[in-house]
């Protein structure tokens, strides 16, 4: 599970990379440099779903494995279309390939399902923690990449989706052929023979069961913060290349943001357990407000400012990531478990394409430091909600404060 993890987090970031760049460069127009991002997102939306209701019926090794597949054949479909100058084949591609990133994020549940309810927090940390080795990598290789395929006679940015088509199909193979037992279904049968131990039915009652204020603040979390650092992550590689900065300085700065939002996973997990959901989204909520102003004053041409504000934006991703999936987690049970969780990130995948498509608009009408101010709005809205949320107290699991 973590060879996958890796795998599939340098084939996610590699695409990210120099998805804008290479839409941009195609089409020669700036303000539909955030499409690939939102069409990848939107691809990711579908698959989300598709990859929920496989895992639900066979399991996390099919489910994931089918994702992964799929996202390597949109990688290839990239390649094909950068070779072919193809816009419309592009496009297309870039939904497919969507699959990839969205079952990278999916697999941090295959590390809750057989942990204890105080540990939850840090077995969703402990996936993510895996994908920082190959998310960091892969920004990083953008340019070796990039000689790759110009010595195979192909444009420069296809270069990256060569290496993200591979690590995704590497990252399914090893699902397929190590991931044994299923955790999701040996996490069922537990939960089934302990029902047979007390003499209760062994049949359990989705809709009733499912603490629905907690899904839904989990669910609101998980969206509102994948909207602002989608937005922002997005125009920041065409903001720095338009104020001069070389490809490699972008890499470097994306792969410094990418590794924010996994390397720190262990510890926010553990945060997260020890001193409750509700503190940890305010303080997803506080960094991620921090920025976006940070990213809304730095100049353009100061790398080191904007590489401050993607970590912080990052970091704040990973808070928000790891309580909401908690918060989740917390309120469903195990035999619906992966159900209401792939429903939720196809928000979360729609509400990162919305983010990404309307970035470009904004930068091109007003500029990357109105982009920033909205996204430190967006995240300030986070506070009064889960304020409230925990005073209702209508919902369980979320404050567990020792």
């Amino acid at each position: 599970m973590l060879l996958s993890q890796t795998l599939g987090g340098a084939g996610l970031a590699a695409g990210i990379t120099v998805g804008a760049l290479l839409a941009q460069e195609m089409l020669g127009i700036e303000s539909m440099s955030g499409l690939p991002t939102a069409l990848f997102t939107l691809g990711s939306a579908l698959s989300v779903y598709v990859v929920g209701r496989i895992t639900q019926s066979y399991g996390r090794r099919s489910g994931l494995s089918f994702g992964f597949f799929t996202g390597g054949i949109g990688a290839l479909g990239v390649v094909l279309a950068a070779n072919l100058n193809s816009i419309i084949l592009l496009f297309i591609a870039l939904f497919i390939y969507g699959a990839g990133s969205s079952t990278n994020l999916q697999a941090r549940y295959a590390g809750v399902d057989l942990a204890q309810k105080h540990q939850r927090a840090k077995a969703v940390s402990i996936a993510l923690v895996a994908t920082t080795f190959g998310a960091v990598a892969g920004p990083n290789l953008v340019t070796p990449m990039g000689k790759v395929a110009e010595s195979l006679g192909m444009p420069a940015l296809a270069g990256p989706f060569l290496l993200a088509a591979a690590a995704y199909f590497a990252a399914g193979l090893v699902l397929i052929l190590l991931l044994k037992p299923d955790p999701l279904l040996v996490a069922r049968l537990i939960e089934d023979n302990k029902a047979n131990l007390h003499h209760k039915e062994t049949e359990h009652d989705p809709q009733g069961l499912v603490q629905r204020m907690g899904v839904i603040v989990g669910a609101s979390v998980l969206i509102l913060s994948q909207i602002v650092m989608v937005a922002i992550m997005t125009m920041t590689p065409v903001h720095m290349k338009h104020h001069g900065s070389t490809l490699s300085a972008v890499g470097i700065v994306i792969g410094l943001h990418i590794a924010a939002m996994y390397l720190p996973s262990i510890i926010t997990g553990s945060l997260v357990d020890k001193i409750g959901r509700v503190k940890m989204v305010i303080a997803s909520a506080a960094t991620l407000t921090a920025a976006g102003l940070l990213a809304a004053f730095a100049p353009g041409e100061s790398t080191l400012l904007l590489t401050l504000a993607l970590i912080l934006l990052g970091l704040g991703w990973n808070f928000g990531l790891i309580s909401g999936t908690a918060i989740v987690v917390d309120s469903t049970t195990i035999h619906n478990r992966a159900k209401i969780q792939g429903s939720i990130d196809v928000g979360v995948a729609i509400g990162g394409a919305a983010g990404s498509l309307l970035s470009s608009v904004i930068v091109a009408f007003t500029s990357y430091a109105a982009l920033g101010f909205i996204g430190a709005y967006l995240s300030l809205l986070l506070v009064p909600f889960i304020i409230w949320a925990s005073v209702t107290k209508r919902f369980n699991g979320i404050n567990q404060e020792n």
